[in-house]
């Protein structure tokens, strides 16, 4: 261990890479970090500011983009599921079904915009009289925007095009995926359940596949007390088409308009 505890040093070097806390430079707790206005090394401050500021505005760039497409878009689907899924698999005919009837029925169907359910579920949507929406992302591998996509949108930032899929729908279905679909399943639980988002349908297609997941929230997560059997509530597991339209249609006629109200629209501003 650094002698007097002090595990990060508080010393300034000749380029300014490190030194005090606070306004000033100097910490009271013997931990320090400079603010890029402290660094010294000019020359390095200012590749820094420049590399971070194009960041940001490239960012601002993908959400303007994604206002300026997407915000008269409405009603819509998003339709989340595995990249790697077969035109030859039984989801994949089933994705592809229910998008054609959900684009005829009126909903726009949003989508990751690669392949495996995100091809079936644009296909479908695209073969209909709704728009099929394909947000793709950049990545090293795997992802290639499928050719079903009445409006298209590339993303390099995976936060930008998460908003974008859940801020513009009015009922996400989930067919069973792999890292890439928890991680959105989670993100739209967590936004339901904190009341970040407005209270949407939630359906997750495959029991078989979704089973094992409820059982351990049931099992493990409840007895550690991270979640409430409530929490359960938010979601529902559905396996066939037709019960999967039906479910989207009832909670619309209950609600009597289809899309977000001026208080919901406030409220995914800040989703």
């Amino acid at each position: 261990m650094p002698e007097n505890g002090n595990v990060n040093g508080s010393e300034t070097g000749s380029n300014g890479s490190r030194g005090g806390g606070g306004s000033n430079g100097v910490s009271t707790t013997g931990k320090s970090v400079l603010t890029l206005r402290q660094i010294t090394d000019i020359e390095r401050a200012t590749a820094l500011k420049a590399r971070e500021s194009w960041s940001m505005f490239s960012i601002m760039s993908e959400f303007i983009e994604t206002t300026e497409r997407l915000s008269e878009l409405e009603p819509a689907v998003t339709i989340f599921g595995s990249a790697r899924i077969h035109p030859d698999h039984p989801h994949y005919q089933q994705c592809w079904d229910l998008s054609r009837r959900l684009s005829d029925a009126g909903f726009a169907v949003i989508t990751g915009g690669g392949p495996g359910i995100m091809a079936a579920a644009n296909h479908g949507a695209f073969e209909g009289k709704s728009a099929a929406v394909g947000l793709n992302i950049e990545l090293p591998h795997e992802q290639q925007p499928n050719r079903w996509q009445d409006i298209t949108l590339n993303f390099r930032h995976f936060f930008s095009r998460k908003v974008a899929l859940v801020k513009y729908a009015d009922a996400f279905v989930l067919f069973p995926g792999g890292y890439g679909t928890m991680d959105e399943l989670t993100e739209v639980l967590t936004l339901l359940q904190t009341g970040k988002s407005r209270r949407i349908p939630l359906i997750l297609v495959g029991s078989e596949f979704w089973q094992g997941l409820v059982d351990w929230i049931r099992g493990s997560v409840f007895e550690y007390g991270a979640l409430k059997p409530d929490d359960l509530s938010l979601f529902q597991i559905i396996d066939d088409n037709d019960a999967i339209m039906q479910t989207i249609f009832d909670f619309y006629e209950k609600k009597a308009v289809v899309g977000p109200t001026a208080d919901e629209r406030h409220k995914q501003m800040y989703l």
